[in-house]
């Protein structure tokens, strides 16, 4: 299709980026090749020179990859899209397109262990890194210097659901001449839009929601052409953490149900997290939408809805927990979230287990925290579920 599709976000993420070829294809062409062939050493040359457009390597640049990127961008509202092999591997080109030795992040101390982890490496080449609380405005603030370059979150957080205001940041980032860089890995597009809250560039693992059956690894940046296109991507194009085309052509199909899957999600956790919150065994319930989270009124303003993932503590601590896990059936025990199948994990042993214990205290992951990431299933099944490991966790004693 030749034509600019308009419309809103449930068209655009079915239709965006699909040129049909002459074959005539409805579904978007799975292009499964590590190079392509030139018309003739002339047109070969000018593509290597940059003097005209074109394929040259999949390293470089893949159709069905550049339909997906094309897609999520227009779902962010941003200029650009560039596909990654991970969430993981679009946190580092980030930050190995921006930084140099020298610079200093602040980030969250609420952040997924991996990325904490990463942030901590950065030193090794002169990257220094200070970690302050999510939702402390003016702790963002104390903690830039003139080295400053980035501020970095993700919102809500990882497992805590804890918000950073995202328009208040984005001011602090810029006054101090930093970029903001947010992970909307949680909300997907579809909940909420950092880049028009003022963010610089948002980052996804698209192996979350995006994807939403758990088959692939992928990951993304989006925001402007001149960041993405002229600061981020060379790092890319060389280095090659690049997503495969068969990854891409998956997350296309994962795009087209977004948006329902996002909200369904949503609308179950927010039954369980209300369910949770009754049950006497639950010191406490962490989920957005919750009108006891501290940070309602900013949740309802900057989301749509409160998303998939909650978590909630229990009495007791590491053996406690992992009686609860083991007890529930229903539920998959995977550290990966964003799936049609509910997933429940005890995030100190396993995406917080590489931290030391004071950065996991400072974060606030205790051993008696359980995660959930709500799938599809229904919710009457859910809380049985549930009620199996509030029985295990009773017959400790």
């Amino acid at each position: 299709m030749a034509e600019e599709i308009v419309g809103k976000p449930e068209t655009l993420a079915i239709h965006t980026g699909h040129h049909r070829t002459d074959e005539g294809e409805h579904s978007e062409p799975l292009f499964l090749t590590s190079s392509y062939v030139f018309e003739d050493a002339a047109q070969a040359a000018d593509r290597f020179a940059g003097r005209a457009p074109g394929n040259i390597y999949s390293r470089t640049g893949n159709p069905t990859v550049r339909v997906f990127e094309e897609r999520l961008a227009v779902l962010e509202g941003a200029e650009r899209g560039l596909a990654t092999a991970s969430g993981m591997a679009a946190i580092l080109s980030v930050c190995m397109g921006l930084l140099k030795a020298g610079d200093h992040i602040v980030a969250s101390q609420s952040l997924f262990g991996p990325t904490i982890a990463l942030f901590q490496m950065l030193a090794r080449f002169g990257v220094t890194t200070s970690f302050v609380a999510l939702d402390d405005v003016g702790a963002w603030e104390r903690a830039c210097t003139d080295a400053t370059r980035i501020l970095f979150l993700e919102t809500p957080s990882n497992p805590l659901c804890v918000l950073g205001d995202l328009a208040a940041l984005a001011q602090v980032a810029h006054r101090h001449g930093a970029r903001l860089v947010v992970d909307n890995s949680f909300c997907t597009p579809i909940l909420q839009r950092p880049l028009s809250l003022g963010a610089d560039l948002v980052v996804h693992s698209a192996t979350k929601y995006i994807d939403g059956q758990g088959r692939g690894l992928g990951g993304a940046i989006l925001g402007a052409d001149s960041v993405v296109t002229g600061e981020i991507f060379p790092f890319v194009r060389t280095a090659g953490p690049v997503m495969s085309p068969f990854n891409a052509w998956i997350f296309l199909k994962g795009l087209e149900t977004l948006s329902l899957r996002i909200k369904a999600h949503s609308e179950r956790a927010l039954l369980v997290a209300n369910w949770l919150s009754e049950q006497p065994l639950v010191e406490a319930v962490y989920y957005p939408y919750l009108p006891t989270h501290p940070q309602y009124a900013l949740a309802c303003a900057q989301q749509s809805a409160g998303g998939g993932v909650l978590s909630f503590t229990i009495p007791g601590g590491v053996k406690e927990a992992f009686a609860f896990v083991d007890a529930c059936k229903l539920f998959s025990l995977t550290a990966n979230l964003g799936d049609t199948k509910t997933t429940i994990t005890h995030p100190a042993t396993t995406t917080h287990g590489r931290l030391t214990p004071e950065d996991r205290k400072a974060g606030g992951v205790g051993d008696n925290l359980i995660r959930l990431s709500i799938g599809l299933e229904d919710v009457g099944d859910m809380t049985n579920d549930l009620h199996r490991g509030f029985a295990a966790v009773a017959a400790l004693g």
